[in-house]
């Protein structure tokens, strides 16, 4: 394996070949596919390119990207990706997620309690570390063995500052080479600006995955140090005219997971016995809400968030079961494993090495299958309410309790309706089932814990994760004893279901992914893993249905389409600025920027690695593009910087964050 280095010290790595098709991929930023941008697009990135979009971009721990947008520590992400901390912020009276915040002064930004950013420092190759403990190892010995060394690895990274810095050991290519990412922490993080949620999520969920669109999906965050604004040198200046029709664009952010390199019998059983009951289990769970949401006002406003994530989530499963179900993706995939596993067996030491993973995955999917019913309801919650906050807070004191009481090798990574559920799916007579419903149905279960539990109080559950194990032990609250009580069957399901399942998964993917890796190398761009990646491509609409669709939209058209009533309502804010805005400037745009979930938040940059706009979403055919790349219609959705400038200065009235837009400092 070639040594991977930091990227401020060297760009030697960074000009290697890459053979996938145009404009496809989510590559690292030490193997970009030079030669390809070179050839259609006309452009070589220098280093010092690199090291600024490096260096600019900032993830969002809790599972977003973002970018530094002055020398201040300015940093834009979407909406969407601070609703925590403005739900947190909202004091009594207040709703910022709905009405929007804004401050004048820098001295009255206010601190998200639970935002961080990471921004990453440097990439370092750890296979041969990561190999020699796991060589030799399977079940729950390759388990302990990753989770030790990689534990190993990121203490000796962070060498006891563990408050400036963060690592991980990130797996690629499916274990083909591992790398030790190391990532400058802020967790002194300020808000500075968002706009209200009606024109952050113009048009609700009939728009959603659709274009055209008229989003405002921003968030301005401050990251400080000391209690001052970070000195940011390297950032991403703001192009205040937006991007044009064919330009080249580039998204680097941080894409979640994709599973374009996995085998096909994995994916056939992740369609089978995952995702297929997974879509049953939420619309029938949507449907439940739904009729909850019947009952008045105030139950469709408790339910409104939940039910538009289970929306959200079943046109993803939508989309992906269509993806895995389309007989030519079906054919290609086999094709492709058939190709590699020829591959292998023409060569005697190459058989001799890698043997036939592709048994072991089909052994370790069947065993999958007969495990994944148990694993869903006890382990992953499903069975009690998993998703519903008082159930969530319990399980994580009670396991954050247990596994803060362990060496850090060994920790793990990272009502009603459901209890019927877990009753039906693992049967009546089930010996767990008795033990959570004893004499009473569900309902009657979760009347009796939703009544009797106090951790819908903060300081509660702050008590109790102070005290650690023996406050979690003595404590009489009906939903941590729930949790107590179904939490060994949870571990023993968990362990059972990683050395049965997970361990030969890895290690069968493993071999076939070191086997594709001898073969590829790093032509190929390995698949996404929430950490930073670039995509790069260029603004171009596409066509639907034999119709073009343009790739811009405007503020003329925002006001068209405004009818005054959700999801189509205007804030104030907006009816009243009309008169004063430009209507022509551009709002979204579309690129055809290879991204996927995690990618929210990303900057969209020019050749000058200025930042021309803000990715937010993808239109309905991206949604496969965990599994496969269609750039003739999967197209990256984006607020145009133009519009960012234009609402900020004119619908806003904030003059000093749009001039620290434009200049790049306060």
């Amino acid at each position: 394996m070639k040594q991977m280095m930091a990227l401020a010290l060297t760009g030697a790595l960074v000009f290697a070949a890459g053979s996938a098709a145009a404009d496809e991929g989510m590559w690292t930023l030490d193997h970009l596919p030079v030669a390809q941008m070179q050839q259609h697009y006309g452009f070589t990135p220098s280093q010092s390119w690199i090291d600024l979009v490096q260096h600019a971009a900032v993830r969002l721990a809790e599972g977003c990207s973002g970018s530094f947008v002055s020398a201040d520590g300015l940093v834009m992400t979407n909406h969407h990706c601070a609703n925590s901390c403005l739900s947190q912020l909202s004091a009594k009276g207040k709703n910022y997620m709905s009405d929007g915040f804004s401050v004048q002064k820098q001295e009255d930004e206010p601190k998200c309690p639970d935002v961080e950013l990471n921004q990453l420092d440097s990439m370092t190759d750890v296979t041969a570390q990561v190999s020699a403990a796991t060589a030799g190892k399977s079940g729950a010995d390759r388990i302990k063995a990753e989770r030790a060394v990689s534990s190993k690895l990121e203490q000796s990274c962070i060498a006891g500052d563990a408050k400036t810095w963060r690592c991980d050991v990130v797996m690629l290519y499916h274990g083909g080479r591992y790398a030790l990412y190391k990532y400058r922490r802020y967790q002194d993080v300020r808000l500075v600006f968002a706009p209200e949620q009606s024109v952050a999520f113009f048009g609700g969920d009939p728009d959603n995955f659709n274009f055209p669109r008229y989003d405002l999906d921003v968030t301005f965050f401050r990251a400080y140090l000391d209690g001052k604004p970070a000195k940011t040198p390297q950032f991403l200046k703001f192009n205040p005219q937006g991007p044009k029709a064919g330009d080249m664009t580039f998204v680097v952010g941080n894409p979640g997971s994709t599973q374009r390199d996995t085998p096909w019998t994995q994916l056939s059983a992740m369609r089978n016995y995952t995702l297929t009951p997974s879509f049953g289990y939420l619309s029938e769970l949507r449907g439940v809400l739904w009729q909850y949401t019947r009952g008045g006002s105030q139950q469709a406003k408790e339910a409104q968030d939940l039910l538009f994530g289970l929306d959200n989530s079943l046109k993803v499963f939508s989309g992906w079961l269509d993806t895995l179900s389309d007989a030519d993706f079906a054919q290609r995939k086999q094709q492709q494993d058939a190709s590699l596993r020829d591959w292998i067996a023409a060569d005697p030491a190459r058989k001799a090495t890698y043997g036939d993973p592709w048994a072991e995955l089909q052994q370790a999917q069947q065993r999958g299958k007969e495990l994944q019913g148990r694993y869903s309801m006890i382990q992953g919650g499903r069975g009690f309410g998993v998703g519903t906050q008082l159930f969530d807070n319990a399980r994580t004191l009670v396991r954050g309790a247990a596994e803060r009481a362990k060496p850090d090798g060994e920790r793990l990574p990272a009502y009603r309706n459901a209890m019927e559920k877990m009753r039906q799916r693992l049967g009546a007579d089930d010996a767990f089932v008795h033990q959570v419903l004893g004499k009473q149905s569900p309902d009657q279960l979760a009347q009796a814990l939703v009544s009797g539990t106090k951790l819908a109080d903060p300081a509660v559950r702050k008590q109790l994760w102070d005290g650690g194990a023996k406050a979690i032990a003595a404590s009489t609250d009906p939903m941590i004893v729930f949790a107590r009580q179904i939490e060994p069957q949870a571990a023993a399901v968990r362990k059972q279901y990683e050395a049965e399942v997970q361990a030969p998964t890895s290690k069968a993917d493993e071999a076939i992914a070191r086997a594709r890796f001898e073969r590829d190398g790093t032509a190929n761009y390995p698949d996404a893993t929430f950490t930073l990646r670039l995509s790069y491509g260029k603004v171009a609409g596409w066509n639907e249905d034999g119709k073009p669709v343009p790739p811009f939209t405007d503020f003329n058209g925002l006001y068209a389409r405004a009818t005054g009533a959700d999801p189509f309502k205007l804030p104030d804010s907006w009816v009243q600025a009309k008169s004063s805005l430009n209507l022509t400037t551009p709002m979204n745009f579309v690129t055809d920027n290879d991204i996927i979930g995690g990618n929210s938040g990303s900057p969209v940059i020019d050749r000058e690695g200025r930042a021309v706009g803000l990715i937010f979403d993808g239109n309905i055919h991206s949604i496969g593009g965990d599994f496969t790349y269609d750039s003739s219609n999967n197209r990256a959705v984006a607020v145009d910087t133009a519009a960012l400038v234009e609402a900020v200065r004119k619908v806003y009235k904030l003059p000093l964050l749009a001039d620290e837009l434009i200049n790049g400092h306060r």
